[in-house]
């Protein structure tokens, strides 16, 4: 973390945050939040990442003290106080105190600076594995704080030499743990369309991408596929080249996967520049 924070309703020295233990969040695991990236001092997609999460405020009965103007000038005055020239935000909204320890309260705002740590890039050059997990999320739509399930499921796909998980149910695959799932099959992208986070990364990939659709993605066809990779926002895109014991295409990243992933540092590079 880095020096300074907003909590308590104003910005503070990030070592003075605190929550009180009977808070949903704490007692129930109820809450949203959400993370973006800074580069060049620049918070990068922060429209979309407000909208998310002004939305999930919403969709989960909890109260947003701030509004969409005075999210931005929080995060813009944060990044100030911190002198960030990389890193990334960590917005997170509790359930608050419950007067049933149970019903949705007046949640606490805690908008958090942090270092940021991207994959090596001997995971983008050679590509990753991921786990297959019978597993739909809850409240998929909304980006919850409740991880404790691939928290505590983390420990397996480590062993098995895993990077995360990929949750399928009834033979259809839905995303990643913490990240969207696509494969390419004949030059087309394809990417699951239900049960999913829609995630910014997301958003702007099915943007450059030149063929695409979103539908029904099962796992046998995901299978067969030519490549198949996935993005997040501190992911960015990753390769998939193995899927439990299977390989995936050639084993190796493929060519409109890696496009994609220069696009979109383009993208990425064009708006802080």
């Amino acid at each position: 973390m880095l020096k300074y924070c907003f909590a308590r309703d104003k910005i503070i020295l990030t070592e003075n945050a605190t929550l009180h233990p009977m808070d949903l969040a704490v007692i129930r695991g109820y809450g949203i939040f959400d993370f973006f990236r800074v580069s060049n001092s620049k918070p990068l997609f922060l429209d979309h990442y407000l909208d998310r999460f002004i939305n999930s405020a919403e969709a989960t009965y909890l109260g947003l003290a701030l509004s969409r103007e005075e999210l931005s000038q929080v995060i813009l005055e944060l990044i100030d106080k911190n002198d960030m020239i990389t890193g990334g935000f960590r917005m997170i909204l509790t359930g608050g105190l419950s007067e049933n320890h149970f019903s949705p309260g007046k949640g606490s705002l805690f908008i958090f600076a942090e270092e940021l740590f991207l994959p090596s890039e001997e995971k983008y050059s050679k590509g990753i594995k991921l786990l297959g997990l019978e597993h739909v999320r809850p409240l998929a739509k909304i980006k919850t704080t409740n991880y404790a399930y691939p928290v505590w499921h983390s420990k397996i796909w480590k062993e098995a030499g895993a990077e995360d998980v990929l949750y399928h149910q009834d033979g259809m695959i839905s995303e990643s743990s913490r990240s969207n799932f696509y494969i390419i099959k004949d030059g087309k992208l394809i990417t699951p369309s239900k049960q999913i986070l829609e995630g910014i990364t997301r958003h702007h990939i099915l943007e450059l991408a030149d063929m695409k659709e979103i539908r029904d993605l099962g796992m046998e066809e995901a299978l067969q596929a030519d490549e198949a990779f996935i993005t997040s926002t501190t992911k960015v895109l990753l390769p998939v080249v193995q899927i439990d014991n299977h390989k995936i295409g050639t084993g190796k990243p493929g060519p409109i996967s890696l496009d994609l992933l220069r696009k979109f540092r383009n993208l990425e590079n064009e708006l802080v520049s």
